[in-house]
């Protein structure tokens, strides 16, 4: 085994989601562990209401492992994410359709510096506007790709997948 991946899917979505799905299937492919917790319950209490015990869903599957893991989250999923590496080890981040804020959520979208990530946004993502989280990156010099979609990303996955795939090549050459 060559590590641990925890997939994080976004609202009004479920652990079987297209994008979670498919990367998890990938990582399997290439001898990697994965774990896709279930929010759909956590969900239920609104954005605002879910952030909290996403995270705290979040911390309890990293902390029950023995090495810190990579962290794939898509839209919310990326938001807790990032906010959950800032409290637990985690190995890296791959973070896609990112939102900057959650409205009704007093935090805003931040990651331990140090962690190596890779944001990928839409250009027409209408649900998580691009500025915020391209400010985001800017301010941090983070790698952000940022390709010709919306905030299903779904247009993408073949790029999506050969940029997962060069992140898991690259933890595997480090261990």
């Amino acid at each position: 085994m060559r590590g641990q991946i925890i997939l994080s899917h976004g609202s009004d979505s479920g652990p079987d989601a297209t994008k979670v799905s498919m990367l998890a299937a990938l990582a399997e492919s290439l001898g990697w562990r994965t774990q896709r917790p279930d929010y759909r319950a956590d969900d239920a209490r609104g954005h605002a209401g879910s952030v909290a015990p996403r995270i705290a869903r979040l911390r309890a599957t990293i902390e029950a492992l023995d090495v810190p893991p990579l962290l794939v989250g898509s839209s919310m999923g990326a938001f807790v994410s990032g906010l959950a590496s800032l409290d637990v080890p985690v190995a890296g981040l791959l973070l896609l359709a990112t939102p900057s804020e959650i409205p009704g959520y007093a935090r805003a979208f931040d990651l331990r510096r140090g962690v190596p990530t890779l944001l990928i946004h839409g250009w027409r993502d209408e649900v998580c506007p691009l500025a915020g989280v391209h400010a985001f990156a800017g301010q941090r010099r983070l790698p952000m790709l940022v390709l010709d979609d919306d905030h299903r990303l779904g247009a993408c996955m073949d790029v999506i997948a050969a940029q997962f795939r060069h992140m898991l090549d690259q933890r595997a050459n480090v261990a």
